[in-house]
Formats: structure tokens, sequence, C-alpha cells
């Protein structure tokens, strides 16, 4: 058994070495949310506006992934005792990206973008 045991033992608070995770991504998308919801309200043409809510939709999910993976991957229990309201801030932010697939309402994007951007004040200040 010896033989398997690893002779060093490294520790790191995320998967992969910093600089993997970024809510960037996440707000990138969130930017294609909204423009789409500004475009579909901008239009009478129906099927460009049906194809503003495909794009609308498929861009919120991925919201929706690049936040989970960043909650999922990055954030850990030690983040939770310094940033108390990670669990509320998550939630809400994959919340709203949810309502944002189900509306062609600007400001539901807005509000996404805001909370993205609150995700990404701490996502800084964790790595300080």
């Amino acid at each position: 058994m010896k033989l398997f045991k690893p002779s060093r033992i490294a520790y790191a608070h995320c998967d992969l070495p910093c600089g993997v995770y970024d809510p960037a991504q996440a707000r990138i998308e969130a930017e294609s949310v909204l423009n789409a919801s500004k475009k579909y309200q901008e239009s009478d043409d129906e099927s460009f506006k049906q194809r503003c809510v495909t794009i609308k939709e498929e861009r919120a999910e991925e919201v929706k992934h690049h936040l989970w993976v960043l909650w999922t991957d990055y954030f850990k229990p030690e983040h939770l005792e310094k940033f108390p309201n990670l669990h509320d801030l998550f939630w809400n932010a994959t919340k709203k990206a949810g309502e944002a697939k189900k509306t062609e309402d600007p400001k539901v994007g807005e509000e996404l973008i805001a909370l993205i951007d609150e995700i990404d004040s701490v996502f800084k200040a964790s790595k300080s």
C-alpha cells in the first residue's frame, strides 16, 4: 500500500489552480439575456422576436451553469464564514436567471447583471 501513498499532499481552495473561475463568464451571458430582451421589445417581426426568445433562454441557462460551477467548484465553507450572504446571493442570482427565461422584460436582465456584479465583488474579495 505504500506504493500508492502520495509522497506529498497539496491543498487548494478550488479544483484547479486559481485563474480558472470567474464570474465574468456568467456576466457575458447575462448581457446577452438583456440585449435579446431589448431587441425583442424593439421589433415587430414575429420571426425575429422568436429568435430573440430562443437566444435569451439559451443564454439564461448558460448563466445558471456558470454560476453553479462557480458556486460548487470555487467557493468553499471558509468563504461562507467570511461572506455569510453567499447562499442567498447565489440563490437569488440563479432564480433571477430562471425568471429571465420566462420574460422578455429587460429589467429582469438588468437585475440579473446587478446580482452577478455582487457575486463578482465577493469573488474578488475572496481572492485577497
